[in-house]
């Protein structure tokens, strides 16, 4: 079957909306009328899928045959990418330090070596009010692990990092956390960022040179890997965007030589050279990490594991891709549309 044979037909000018609406939305309105049509199938796809959007939209433009190379990616070897990385632990722990920070614009150093055991989640409960977030919750983070955190808004996402902070409390169950485990946590608010202290004085604490890895490297040279130039390391934190701050707010916790990992939408109005950046730091991070994202193209890339919100209080933890774990929910659940949240009620005795 020849290509204008798959395309008869087919309006390749338009994409139907996937948020459950009947909206649609023209090739032309995202900048791309100039794509070859095998390519606005491609597009099409993504979108179908949910996994297309302002970041996709970039690279499709600007390096359209890496991800035309990872769509192509066999299912298996995909896979096979996720298994490699959970068995690599000790071989990512023992890198030349010297040769990733030079070679990588985004380096996470190493923290302490971790155990078998990192963070255990063990039957816990949490509920707001009448609303049942989550219900007999149980999970054991592999010492290695990028696992992806996904659901709808108000499912219980940040709660599950606050509970694990210590900053919430569970009505029930606990959380067993290794005893070499330190966390580094990125979180919506970036409540750890002074809004008085310049872009360079929050990460730099006034160093002009900052230990990394057991070196020590140039703080200002460290905030350009950031995309923040010299003039803009003087800016005021206060007045920042938010693009801005969740990329100072990545600067300021990537250096801090934890081992686990827990960034609440980190990919949130950043550029696509960052995403892209940290997305390959993540690659090479020997170290476990835990990610909320609705981005599920870069989700995908990256993840072995999924921790899916499903609805109706329910939390389904899955090894593989976001995209293994589409077709196992398809398995499971049958062809489920996009619906909103709904919870449990609390059933009063």
């Amino acid at each position: 079957m020849d290509g204008h044979q798959v395309t008869e037909g087919l309006d390749l000018s338009r994409l139907q909306a996937v948020d459950g609406t009947d909206g649609e939305v023209h090739i032309n309105e995202l900048g791309l009328e100039n794509l070859a049509d095998e390519h606005r199938i491609l597009v099409i796809a993504l979108h179908g899928l949910g996994l297309f959007g302002s970041v996709e939209r970039d690279l499709l433009i600007g390096e359209e045959s890496e991800v035309l190379e990872w769509v192509r990616m066999a299912p298996k070897a995909r896979h096979a990418k996720s298994k490699a990385r959970l068995n690599a632990y000790d071989k990512l722990l023992n890198e030349d330090v010297k040769e990733k920070e030079e070679t990588l614009q985004i380096f996470i150093p190493n923290g302490p070596r971790l155990g078998n055991n990192v963070i255990e989640a063990r039957n816990v409960r949490k509920a707001f009010g009448d609303k049942l977030l989550f219900d007999d919750l149980n999970f054991n983070l592999p010492p290695n692990g990028i696992v992806g955190v996904i659901g709808p808004n108000g499912a219980g996402k940040t709660t599950l990092f606050r509970l694990i902070m210590g900053l919430d409390k569970p009505d029930s169950g606990d959380f067993k956390v290794g005893e070499t485990v330190k966390v580094g946590y990125i979180d919506q608010q970036h409540t750890v960022i002074d809004p008085e202290k310049s872009v360079w004085e929050v990460v730099s604490e006034g160093n002009e040179q900052i230990m990394m890895g057991g070196r020590l490297i140039n703080s200002r040279a460290y905030l350009s890997r950031f995309n923040f130039s010299g003039t803009e390391q003087n800016k005021k934190a206060g007045v920042l965007s938010g693009g801005e701050r969740n990329r100072l707010h990545l600067a300021l916790t990537l250096k801090s030589e934890a081992n686990v990992l827990l960034l609440d939408e980190p990919t949130n109005d950043i550029d696509v050279n960052t995403l892209r950046a940290l997305e390959e730091g993540l690659e090479n991070f020997a170290g476990c990490a835990v990610v909320i994202s609705h981005d599920r193209w870069f989700l995908d890339r990256i993840c072995t594991h999924i921790l899916a919100f499903e609805g109706d209080s329910q939390v389904y933890f899955f090894e593989g891709s976001y995209t293994e774990y589409e077709e196992n929910k398809k398995m499971r659940l049958g062809n489920v549309t996009p619906k909103r949240i709904r919870y449990k009620k609390i059933t009063v005795i």
